[in-house]
């Protein structure tokens, strides 16, 4: 009895594979373009409380973030590097967001992205050369991924004529190519940077409400320490704690860090420090009161973030061309459904005639 050729079968089971993911992020398209469509616009400086919808321009807040392969100032990246040739291999993942503001006509309103699903397209996406040659456009991130931007022009002249010593980010080491094996490399990064228009559909809440503060003006998907809160028995663990008392409160945790403008500025009260370190310099008044101001926010401050019953969707673009993007892949995830049901009929037929 004859058989079926095997590469054939393969070639089929891998239409199956590949038409059912193309389907399931189709469906993930679905929902977010029906979400923000069935969401009106609201004013942000008439904004009430519940599910929102708010479209306007990212503006930073006191922290921003570094992407790794191109070094730009921004509030959100995703970036990837995977190898070249038929074994293709992740080197190098990380995904990372920072509270934000985002302004429309009427006024800004903080945005806390911990839990988000981000859709922004590609800004950077190279292969390294034929000899391994590096990418045009590729600066790989030397030092910490978070910075504070400059006050002033001042200030920003003076950090732009200081020279430092470039201190490389270890994780990064040796992923800039330039060897014949590093050839085909891929590096892609996507990035939501100060002034890019985006729609936000979230929950308006006051500052007070949130579980959280501390944890929900980061997002990172990759090695969050607080990720293990997801895990229902941590989060007991984590609500039994906090009953009995034991829980350690940010600046008994935190220690120096706690201080509003320790590390990235003048401290508003002085640091404990050992023995022998120079002691940096306070905050005048003035400057206290504005560093708490914006370190600090009230309770009754009303903020967007996630909520248990209504995740947090940042989209690049205005409301319509958000849209648009997510009916696109619903499109494809249909055209995946179709490759999924030829890939099974072409294999059944396989099989049964051989």
């Amino acid at each position: 009895m004859p058989t079926a050729d095997p590469s054939l079968l393969g070639l089929c089971l891998a239409g199956v594979g590949v038409g059912l993911l193309l389907l399931w992020r189709g469906f993930g398209g679905y929902r977010a373009a029906a979400r923000i469509g069935d969401t009106s616009t609201s004013r942000i400086a008439t904004l009430a409380a519940g599910e929102v919808r708010i479209s306007g321009v990212v503006e930073r807040a006191e922290v921003t973030l570094v992407s790794p392969l191109q070094s730009r100032d921004c509030v959100w990246y995703r970036s990837r590097i995977r190898s070249g040739g038929r074994d293709e291999q992740e080197l190098f993942a990380e995904e990372r967001g920072i509270g934000f503001r985002i302004r429309d006509a009427s006024g800004s309103i903080r945005v806390f992205p911990r839990g988000a699903r981000i859709d922004a397209p590609d800004r950077f996406a190279e292969r390294t050369g034929p000899l391994g040659d590096e990418p045009p456009g590729l600066a790989l991130r030397g030092g910490s991924p978070f910075t504070t931007p400059a006050e002033d022009r001042e200030a920003a002249i003076a950090a732009l004529l200081t020279v430092r010593v470039p201190d490389p980010d270890p994780e990064l080491s040796g992923l800039g190519g330039g060897s014949f094996e590093d050839s085909g490399r891929r590096y892609e990064e996507a990035r939501l940077e100060e002034g890019d228009v985006i729609t936000v559909v979230g929950t308006a809440l006051p500052f007070g409400h949130l579980e959280d503060p501390s944890g929900a003006d980061r997002l990172d998907r990759y090695g969050d320490p607080l990720a293990g809160l997801d895990d229902p028995e941590v989060a007991a663990e984590v609500a039994e704690a906090r009953a009995a008392g034991t829980l350690l409160t940010p600046e008994e945790a935190w220690g120096n860090a706690a201080i509003p403008g320790f590390g990235i500025g003048r401290p508003v009260r002085a640091p404990e420090l050992d023995e022998g370190v120079t002691a940096p310099v306070l905050a005048t008044p003035e400057e206290a009161a504005r560093i708490e101001q914006v370190f600090d926010l009230e309770p009754d401050l009303l903020v967007v973030a996630a909520a248990p019953d209504s995740p947090l969707l940042i989209a690049t673009g205005t409301p319509g061309e958000a849209v648009a993007r997510e009916e696109g892949r619903f499109l494809v995830g249909l055209l995946g459904a179709v490759l999924a049901i030829g890939s099974a009929v072409a294999g059944a037929l396989l099989l049964a005639t051989g």
